[in-house]
């Protein structure tokens, strides 16, 4: 996990760290977290198929939502061309954090359909 100003001191895995960086040079967020699950949907951790990521970011002000997972998506185009298959994204201001007490979202078991979850 890869996480952003107030938000613990998780050592990032190499994966974790270049998602975190191309959010940070395409969003300039004031807080970034990476995590990266595909361990709980039947791959090996750091397989970089399945991630949950918060971005919070000022230059989401007035922003609808599906416009900034659009943007999350846009700067992370890259890793879906080389297997990123599914992306959680938790995506707020810096005024939507706070009112949420800066708890980002939880990720639910996978029921997907692989059997296994």
């Amino acid at each position: 996990m890869v996480q952003g100003t107030g938000m613990g001191s998780a050592a990032p895995g190499p994966f974790e760290a270049r998602i975190a960086e191309k959010l940070r040079a395409a969003l300039e967020p004031e807080v970034v977290q990476v995590v990266d699950e595909s361990s709980m949907h039947g791959a090996s951790r750091g397989a970089g198929s399945h991630l949950r990521v918060l971005v919070v970011a000022s230059t989401f002000a007035g922003v609808p939502l599906v416009q900034r997972h659009r943007k999350v998506n846009d700067a992370l185009s890259e890793e879906f061309a080389a297997g990123l298959h599914a992306l959680t994204i938790g995506a707020h201001t810096p005024d939507e954090w706070e009112a949420r007490g800066r708890k980002a979202m939880e990720t639910p078991p996978c029921r997907g359909g692989s059997g296994h979850g």
